[in-house]
């Protein structure tokens, strides 16, 4: 399936899972690491994974490893 095809996924999660995530994205695009610091990054990953589970059919696709290597490919940055 070509980008263009792909409907954008929109989800809902609430302001105290926003913020804990964005410090945790924050935290690893500033050092490289990515490591849990808090129960809260932990519980707020598995929220976000759930909420994954709820609007994407694709992973449970036979085809999926297929559809990530190319969603992979679209998404890195040109060399």
């Amino acid at each position: 399936m070509a980008p263009e095809d792909q409907p954008d996924v929109q989800f809902t999660i609430t302001s105290d899972e926003a913020i804990v995530l964005f410090e945790f994205l924050q935290r690893f695009s500033n050092t490289d690491k990515l490591g849990i610091e808090d129960q809260a990054e932990e519980r707020a990953l598995w929220n976000l994974c759930c909420v994954f589970e709820k609007h994407l059919a694709m992973p449970f696709d036979e085809g999926y490893p297929e559809l990530l290597r190319e969603a992979r490919e679209r998404l890195r940055d040109e060399l």
